[in-house]
């Protein structure tokens, strides 16, 4: 094992908090005042990132529509929190400067542009090449005019049985108020004419959000040749059914986006749970800060929908048929094989492999000969993260379980181990963040499941978000109790482990477990603990943990010695660690930072960040794990978990960084850094003025290697082996 030559023996990680003052940020008289990139912007060029994916010839059909729909849905999210607490801050006054001291208004308006310009860019690329390319593959996206006799029966038919009964069309007059207009819903706003009276009204359909967004025209076509239409189309073609007697003159496709933001006033005198569920149905009537319409949408509608809405010209997009192509994840999940990414199957982890195949493998056992570093998706989660809970939950020895919960699936096997586990009258614990975004109706249903099992469940500290992803189990072998934990990036979610790049360590050394057992104590109880001795814990003494190390590195590199510094994140904002690589480089630390979504940090500038490179890597797996290492002298020290280079993330929320002590773990981790950074690989780079430039192929035109792909060619073999280190 390594020696962890930044502390001396009777030193812990919380020192750190006693003896080292941060970077005064507010000063910096040698650091210039634009020295970070915006915030909201750089989420933007994030979006853009994934659009590129969609553009992008060589990836199979249905993986470029998967992408235009994250696109669409990454937006929306973007405009429900982002978007809209800009606009709350000018609203209540508190128009306080953005990260790059500009005002909330101005942002907003760089916001407006930008978003215009890619909402534009995304529909183009889904009707020029998209569209084009699922047709080449058998997928035909049609119209309904465009269709012949025979179709457009079968398509009444179904709409007279399937859809006509569900639909609630709704008059706007002086007995019938403009109806509210749920966010994300796609309406379709109708202009009739009474032939009686002669007299023009307006209506609103929703189109439903349970029916299938893209109706099969005929179902006995072959799957390899099959027609769609939109529902939304469906409906506008059967208008005459909905207002029998009236003249259609006018019909359009909008869309609404409210402010979903979830602000939970935490008084310790109320419950938590019933304050959040207030909170959740004030979440349905958001102001709106988006309308999308149909580009052909008529003066007089748009008018109407703007006058009723409060919403301003800036907040309008005009965009071509058809809205909301989140939609598009309904055609992304066709099963055309050929036109996916080939199938990956996850492997069980090498050190958790059993000795005969009939057998399943003893997690226990296996641990506690060796410490187990887990790669996700690569190697299997059911067969590591989750059969360690359920053998947990299922073993007569051991005596008690500790976990958080921030996200899980809807039939989570994790929850239901220790739904078991406490039904047997072990003893558990469950931290369960309710306050997790948008996921916050989901973890109180869990919540209240796992209280009616028996199992003991909390919900964190006030003011705090549990966010760091821990599970500890307590077993009694030969008479003495003996700690298994595990530390990870990623949530406790089986479903998303198989698309979420993610690390985890499992392992029984005793000093971990120590000092999960004192952060479950502090999560559970009134406890401020500060002894850690593997972690690093926020909100306490994370952020100036880490900003010992780069002093270290800093002074390394004065001294002579090796030094060097690497962050993969799926953000990084905060001023302080910023300023503390940017000062890193200044001494001629070279710095690598690997992230998947926003960088703040301005790379390669003269005087500030020469020896800063930054990339981004997108594909196939959402990048999601955590890494924090630094060469120490020659002595490197490598962390893992769940904490993000935001303020959020060091302030507001409980994460936790575990260290790496496994010298084949930290080679691993090393080798893969080295290849994310490595200019043979496919990645974007980012240069001092924010611009993000995708380098796929080399000077002759041959594709770079893809890291994840390697890694799935490579992994699997590896661990069937048994050759991990």
């Amino acid at each position: 094992m390594t020696t962890d030559s930044a502390f001396d023996d009777d030193r812990t990680a919380s020192d750190f908090d006693d003896d080292f003052e941060p970077f005064d940020i507010e000063g910096a008289p040698d650091l210039p005042a634009e020295r970070y990139l915006d915030r909201e912007l750089s989420w933007l060029a994030f979006n853009k990132r994934v659009l590129e994916l969609a553009e992008d010839p060589t990836l199979p059909v249905l993986e470029r529509a998967n992408f235009l729909a994250i696109f669409a849905s990454n937006l929306d999210e973007f405009f429900m929190v982002r978007v809209a607490g800009l606009k709350r801050r000018i609203i209540t006054g508190l128009a306080v400067p953005t990260n790059v001291g500009r005002s909330p208004v101005d942002v907003l308006s760089d916001i407006s542009k930008q978003a215009h310009e890619l909402q534009n860019r995304h529909a183009a690329v889904y009707q020029d090449l998209v569209k084009p390319a699922l047709a080449e593959g058998g997928i035909q996206v049609v119209t309904f005019d465009s269709l012949g006799a025979d179709a457009r029966d079968h398509l009444r038919d179904y709409f007279s049985s399937q859809i006509f009964p569900v639909l609630m069309p709704l008059a706007v007059d002086p007995a019938h108020p403009f109806p509210y207009i749920s966010g994300l819903s796609l309406n379709l706003s109708v202009r009739v004419r009474n032939s009686r009276t002669g007299r023009q009204e307006f209506a609103r359909v929703k189109v439903p959000q349970m029916l299938p967004r893209f109706v099969r025209v005929d179902p006995t076509e072959s799957i390899e040749n099959a027609r769609y239409i939109t529902l939304e189309d469906l409906i506008a073609n059967h208008l005459g059914d909905l207002f029998p007697g009236m003249e259609i003159l006018e019909h359009h496709v909008f869309r609404v986006t409210r402010n979903e933001d979830v602000e939970v006033e935490e008084d310790e005198t109320e419950n938590l749970i019933k304050a959040l569920e207030k909170e959740l149905l004030r979440r349905r009537f958001g102001p709106p800060i988006r309308l999308e319409v149909s580009d052909d949408m008529d003066d007089v509608t748009l008018g109407l929908l703007v006058r009723e809405l409060d919403v301003t010209e800036q907040e309008v997009y005009r965009l071509p048929a058809p809205l909301d192509l989140g939609g598009l994840f309904d055609l992304s999940r066709l099963d055309r094989p050929e036109l996916h990414y080939p199938t990956h199957v996850p492997v069980t982890a090498a050190q958790l492999q059993p000795s005969d195949s009939n057998l399943r493998a003893d997690i226990f056992k296996a641990v506690s000969r060796r410490d187990v570093l887990l790669h996700h998706p690569y190697e299997s989660f059911a067969t590591s993260v989750q059969a360690f809970l359920e053998q947990a939950a299922a073993d007569p020895d051991v005596l008690a379980i500790k976990q958080t919960l921030y996200r899980t699936s809807g039939d989570s096997p994790i929850v239901e181990a220790l739904i078991d586990a406490a039904e047997s009258g072990k003893q558990v614990l469950a931290l369960v963040e309710i306050k997790a975004r948008f996921d916050e109706q989901a973890n109180i249903t869990w919540a209240r499941k796992l209280e009616k099992a028996g199992v003991h469940v909390v919900y964190g500290l006030v003011g705090l978000k549990t966010h760091c992803k821990l599970a500890l189990v307590i077993r009694q072998e030969k008479g003495t109790l003996r700690h298994y934990s595990h530390i990870g990036t990623g949530n406790y979610n089986p479903k998303t482990s198989r698309i979420y790049e993610d690390l985890g360590l499992l392992t029984a050394d005793d000093q971990v477990g120590k000092d999960l057992t004192r952060l479950f104590n502090e999560l559970s109880g009134y406890a401020i603990e500060k002894k850690f001795k593997r972690l690093l814990v926020a909100p306490l003494h994370l952020r100036k943990g880490l900003l010992k190390l780069i002093a270290n590195e800093i002074a390394n590199a004065k001294a002579g010695k090796p030094a060097g510094i690497r962050v993969k994140v799926n953000s990084i904002v905060d001023e302080a660690i910023i300023d503390a690589l940017y000062r890193a480089s200044n001494a001629g630390v070279k710095v690598e930072v690997w992230v998947r979504g926003i960088c703040s940090l301005r790379p390669g500038v003269p005087g500030l960040s020469e020896n800063i490179t930054v990339r981004s890597i997108l594909g196939r797996y959402l990048e999601h794990s955590r890494i924090f290492s630094v060469v120490n002298g020659g002595d490197p020290q490598i962390y893992i978990g769940s904490a993000d280079m935001m303020h959020r993330n060091l302030d507001r929320r409980v994460e936790a960084l575990v260290r790496l002590t496994d010298p084949g773990h930290i080679a691993d981790v090393s080798a893969n850094f080295d290849r994310a950074m490595d200019d043979r690989t496919s990645s974007w780079h980012l240069e001092g003025d924010g611009t993000w430039t995708r380098h796929a192929v080399d000077e002759s035109g041959r594709p770079l290697e893809d890291l994840q792909s390697s890694l799935m060619a490579e992994i699997g073999p590896r661990s069937r082996s048994g050759l991990r280190r």
